[in-house]
């Protein structure tokens, strides 16, 4: 019992603090949701019982989806553990979940000079490429161009140009932000190809 009355006042909590975010009156939120101003005032003081038929205009009219209006707070999914995924001269450290809003995903990677040896195979996807360099100076080739990334610096970039990201006289840690193309690209190259393109 408990549990449930916590999770009725968290979405209390939610669904009000969406709306003053907003900049909204409980009159401006009660239009928008087709509501009466003194329903939603009771919604939200814990006054009225939250029935879903009203959840759900109430979640459309706040710009968000009813499962993250009533998705659980336990915070036993704040802390990621990234375990170490290695490849020849690339070690992947994944620092987002599976299903991060907009599918992109977070990524820090150490790459190593070995990763550049034995010639070097230029890769190309759908969508743009960022990451910042954390530490030594990357290496990216771009077609033609090579740009050379030091510790702070930040690159962006069209992955539709054929690409390499490597290590320049020593290894290097980069933070990367990857769509789904950039993902699949990547972090899911099958083992036994010749290079894994960053």
């Amino acid at each position: 019992m408990t549990q449930e009355v916590s999770m009725d006042a968290l979405i209390r909590q939610r669904i009000r603090g969406l709306r003053i975010a907003r900049g909204w009156s409980l009159d401006a939120l009660a239009a928008r949701c087709f509501l009466s101003p003194s329903t939603l005032s009771r919604i939200e003081t814990g006054h009225r019982r939250i029935a879903l038929d009203q959840l759900v205009p109430i979640a459309r009219a706040l710009g968000t989806t009813l499962d993250q209006l009533v998705e659980s707070a336990d915070n036993e999914d704040v802390v990621i553990r990234p375990e170490p995924e290695h490849a020849r001269g690339l070690t992947t450290w994944l620092l987002s979940r599976d299903g991060a809003p907009g599918g992109a995903v977070v990524a820090k990677m150490r790459i190593t000079p070995e990763r550049s040896t034995g010639g070097e195979q230029l890769g190309v996807h759908p969508g743009r490429e960022w990451f910042t360099v954390l530490s030594g100076t990357v290496r990216l080739q771009l077609g033609e161009r090579t740009v050379l990334v030091g510790a702070g610096e930040s690159a962006e970039f069209s992955t539709m140009v054929p690409h390499h990201i490597g290590a320049h006289e020593g290894p290097v840690e980069i933070l990367t932000i990857l769509d789904r193309d950039g993902e699949r690209a990547h972090l899911h190259a099958p083992e036994h190809a010749p290079h894994r393109d960053v």
